[in-house]
């Protein structure tokens, strides 16, 4: 009987235990933009532990699956493509020494965010005779960092 009783209170104790749960914090995202220059933060942060991303790094990690044929160096060659450094803000098919297509040199688009995000998604279906027939970028979140990096090689360059 008595080791009824205390297995009766054992178990009442983990049934009241477990009622009074209270529910978990809701996580929270936060994306940062750093300015062009500005070190990212150190991995052990406080805002990196919260969960804070850095755009413009994820975006430089993101932009080396663009490597095999860009690179943001400055005064970097073209490669297969062309080098992308300073293109934020410029008129599509407009850097000096590299051989577009005739669709990219006359589509008279200025590269900001909606239009790297738009031709990085499906760059043939955005400009149609389009050179650039590989390398979309399925992930919106992986192309939106690709364009703050690049905005960020562009500023003050």
């Amino acid at each position: 009987m008595r080791n009824t009783a205390f297995l009766a209170a054992g178990l009442l104790t983990l049934a009241l235990a477990a009622c009074g749960s209270s529910e978990p914090a809701p996580v929270v995202e936060q994306i940062v933009i750093r300015a062009p220059g500005e070190p990212a933060a150190a991995p052990d942060a406080p805002a990196e532990a919260a969960g804070v991303i850095d755009k413009v790094a994820f975006g430089e990690e993101a932009f080396a699956q663009c490597s095999g044929c860009h690179n943001a160096d400055p005064g970097g060659p073209h490669q297969a493509g062309p080098n992308l450094h300073g293109v934020f803000g410029q008129p599509a098919g407009s850097k000096e020494g590299y051989p577009y297509s005739d669709a990219l040199a006359s589509s008279d688009i200025t590269w900001d965010f909606a239009s790297l995000d738009r031709f990085l998604s499906n760059p043939a279906a955005y400009v149609e005779g389009t050179s650039m027939v590989a390398g979309a970028v399925r992930d919106a979140e992986e192309r939106a960092a690709i364009a703050a990096y690049l905005a960020s090689t562009s500023e003050g360059s």
